[in-house]
């Protein structure tokens, strides 16, 4: 990385913490851009270069948690077994999150109390899912539906876990809670949808 990449990668986590902050303490509607720009003394102009909307600088983390891991894939070799590649994205994603759990809590509160934050979410889940499910097809002889519904089933699982760590800070690790979900489904443990005999 160059030292030009280098400082815009250091004002755009700037940005961010600072706007983190700001959420933190004063809401998130209650804060404006002008606000976040001043704190991270940059103008609002060079503040929209690196994020369009508010939303985004909420959920920068998290996309790019998500996003990183689908990266990854797409540079693992062909030879790598679906099932092993698709816990190893799992891993990827949950390591990403633990490395700074009160950005995923605060994400996660923001979200709750402001219904455009969880709308952008929940964009920002369908546009990974959709993208795994590509790269599933891409890199096997899945059918789309197979690959949707491994798609699903990984985010389902991230997802899940994510949400039981969040509201329990006390309890397992996020690793051991995933550690445990995916025991479940290999030990079939997990009930699916049976055609009537």
């Amino acid at each position: 990385m160059g030292l030009r990449e280098l400082k815009r990668e250091r004002t755009r986590r700037l940005i961010s913490d600072k706007a983190f902050e700001l959420f933190t303490d004063h809401g998130f509607g209650r804060t404006t851009v002008e606000q976040i720009a001043a704190a991270a003394e940059v103008g609002p102009s060079t503040l929209y270069r690196y994020f369009p909307t508010k939303e985004t600088l909420v959920l920068e983390f998290v996309e790019q948690s998500l996003f990183d891991a689908i990266d990854w894939l797409r540079e693992q070799p062909a030879e790598l077994e679906l099932p092993v590649a698709l816990e190893h994205v799992i891993e990827r994603v949950l390591d990403r999150m633990e490395s700074n759990p009160d950005r995923v809590r605060a994400v996660y509160d923001l979200a709750e109390q402001t219904p455009s934050l969880g709308a952008h979410l929940t964009d920002a889940i369908w546009r990974w899912r959709k993208d795994l499910s590509a790269e599933l097809v891409r890199r096997s002889a899945a059918t789309e539906l197979t690959a949707k519904l491994a798609a699903g089933t990984t985010m389902n699982i991230l997802e899940i876990v994510v949400e039981t760590w969040v509201r329990d800070p006390a309890g397992p690790s996020i690793k051991e809670l995933a550690r445990q979900t995916l025991q479940l489904f290999r030990d079939g443990a997990i009930p699916l949808p049976r055609a009537r005999q």
